[in-house]
């Protein structure tokens, strides 16, 4: 909401008052939401109690423990909040965490609600809702390739695995049969398996109701992509809306070079300050997910796993004290998903990394650091820059931010800023994987 007005404000030095700002966010939107999903969880069966694990006895005769706790009002607040992990290991794929096909509707909803709200918040704060809506154009658009990209991926499945053609069918399927069902909750399947990865990693939230490690190599994709563009399709509450307008910041400054003169975005010239800003939020980003990887990727190897070894025990990709569980590139990814996912305040992972160790528990928390604050002072201070300047008036040359033409525009370049940054570690890691896979090789 401070970032809105410095695009809202004119000619003032003050973007508004942190704890005021906070309080009416906690008290008035925040609180009163969590308290109606817990509710409506609580109605589809999620625990609501502070009672200890309750023993029983199974018809087999054997002992059982069944987890009770503070379950619906922490899943209601991890959702809204875009936080993510589970009061369960399971997460969201947990029956006590999601119990029916109703909460997980309600739960991918939640994650949505409020960043997707905060466009039209944008657009009633500047004075113009059609701004508001080109921002939810433009990420509705994303939304949409990344989950029926990652719908398509998972049902059609490993070709390893594809049915062979019997001589009677009439149209021999290419599809392995039920499609990829690994990691997948057989009470949601497929479907809501894809819709739900693709919410979750449009936006910093770490729930999950399937385990992306399982996914196929071009499934798997899709949220390591969402996360790349910096989570700004929806994104986190407040975090993704930020992210989309510093996008939007480069968007009308190449507008700009095209057309020939001086670029602006809601009647404020965006000048050389603004963009070297706007890049410099990129740049910490891509630095902060692809450094740490590279760093992680060349840190020796334990000789207890096997699959870390090839050749008679020659290392063949850098890890430290047995963290990858899978070799070649399907091992890199789950490294690049780790620091994707802390640098962008996400939280899933591809969990066959095990990274408590000291090394990654060090390296994952500076990533987190970094990802969390630094890209925060040049965002804050773009908007502090356009809070002080006049309005522009609007001439025939002006390029409109609130057309088609510009979402559009905007769609481009946060798919061209994340294709020239983060395809080469793509290119190793999923790419990579797809390729061996279709050979004929598994990792």
């Amino acid at each position: 909401v401070a970032f809105i007005r410095g695009f809202a404000r004119r000619t003032v030095r003050e973007i508004g008052n942190f704890w005021v700002d906070t309080t009416r966010a906690t008290l008035y939107i925040l609180l009163p939401l969590t308290f109606i999903l817990a509710l409506l969880l609580v109605w589809q069966g999620v625990p609501q109690n502070f009672s200890p694990y309750t023993k029983v006895v199974t018809l087999e005769g054997t002992a059982q423990l069944i987890p009770q706790g503070p379950v619906a009002s922490q899943e209601a607040i991890k959702e809204l909040g875009t936080n993510g992990g589970g009061f369960f290991n399971a997460n969201s794929a947990h029956p006590y965490e999601n119990p029916t096909p109703l909460t997980n509707l309600l739960e991918v909803l939640a994650i949505f609600l409020i960043p997707a709200g905060l466009t039209y918040t944008f657009g009633k704060m500047v004075g113009n809702t059609r701004q508001g809506w080109a921002l939810f154009a433009a990420m509705s658009v994303m939304f949409l390739i990344g989950v029926f990209f990652c719908y398509r991926q998972e049902q059609r499945g490993i070709p390893l695995l594809q049915r062979a053609p019997l001589r009677l069918e009439l149209k021999p399927s290419s599809l392995q049969p039920g499609g990829n069902m690994e990691g997948k909750e057989m009470r949601f399947g497929i479907a809501a398996s894809a819709l739900f990865a693709t919410v979750t990693t449009d936006t910093s939230c770490g729930a999950v109701n399937a385990m992306h490690d399982s996914f196929t190599p071009l499934g798997g994709l899709v949220p390591l992509v969402n996360m790349m563009t910096g989570e700004v399709i929806f994104g986190g509450v407040g975090s993704g809306l930020a992210g989309m307008l510093v996008i939007a910041v480069i968007a009308v400054f190449i507008a700009g070079l095209m057309v020939g003169r001086t670029p602006e975005y809601l009647g404020k010239k965006i000048e050389k300050y603004e963009v070297t800003m706007a890049v410099l939020v990129m740049l910490i980003h891509a630095a902060s997910v692809l450094a740490f990887t590279a760093i992680a990727s060349d840190l020796p190897l334990s000789s207890h796993n096997p699959w870390n070894r090839v050749n008679g025990g020659t290392t063949y990709l850098g890890a430290t004290y047995n963290n990858v569980n899978n070799a070649g590139p399907h091992g890199f990814s789950e490294i690049l998903y780790a620091f994707t996912s802390t640098t962008d305040n996400n939280g899933s992972a591809f969990a066959g990394l095990t990274a408590n160790t000291p090394i990654y528990n060090l390296l994952l928390g500076l990533a987190m650091w970094v990802g969390r604050f630094f890209m925060l002072i040049p965002a804050i201070a773009i908007a502090g820059s356009l809070a002080r300047k006049k309005l522009v008036p609007a001439t025939a040359g002006t390029f409109p931010t609130d057309s088609s033409t510009f979402v559009l525009l905007l769609v481009g370049t946060t798919i061209i800023i994340g294709a020239l940054t983060f395809f080469p570690a793509l290119a190793l890691g999923p790419f990579a994987e797809q390729f061996q896979v279709l050979s004929g090789k598994l990792f």
